[in-house]
């Protein structure tokens, strides 16, 4: 889902964002990560042309790994084209991989990216520690989100 470039308020400009996660998962705890990526990946990506849906992070030897992410391939990069699917480095302190890679073996959790944002000429991504959540869990933050939505709608037409 491309969120088409809205700059936020701390100077963010976003590219899209992975609502699902926020719907299927609990999310225990966020990161900002770098993301080694081409020319052509950045240009296509500046046109707003990504999606995070069914992706996810891995942890190998120390370094962390984005997998399943779609950027779309940019239509004038020539043969130099990058691959729409590939698996992308992300760049984090040594420290936090760790710390992160210990809680997913240890406590069986698994981690996921949020959201892809331009920060300056850099491109971000927020990466979240997080839990499955079980059926009930998900239709009952459903039920919340519309009971709130219908107690703004009664509270808007009462003030009318």
């Amino acid at each position: 889902m491309a969120a088409k470039n809205k700059k936020s308020s701390d100077g963010r400009r976003s590219i899209c964002e992975n609502r699902r996660a926020r719907h299927s998962y609990h999310i225990l705890d966020t990161m900002e990560v770098g993301v080694v990526l081409t020319g052509s990946e950045v240009k296509s990506l500046r046109a707003g042309n990504a999606n995070l849906i069914d992706s996810y992070v891995r942890i190998e030897r120390g370094e962390m790994w984005m997998v399943g992410v779609h950027i779309a391939e940019y239509e004038q990069a020539n043969r130099y084209n990058h691959q729409s699917r590939a698996t992308r480095k992300l760049l984090a302190k040594r420290s936090e991989i760790e710390s992160w890679h210990r809680k997913i073996r240890e406590k069986g959790l698994t981690s996921v990216p949020l959201e892809l944002y331009f920060k300056g000429s850099w491109v971000k991504a927020k990466v979240a520690l997080v839990k499955g959540k079980a059926e009930h869990d998900k239709r009952h933050a459903l039920r919340e989100k519309q009971d709130k939505r219908e107690m703004e709608r009664a509270m808007k037409d009462r003030s009318r």
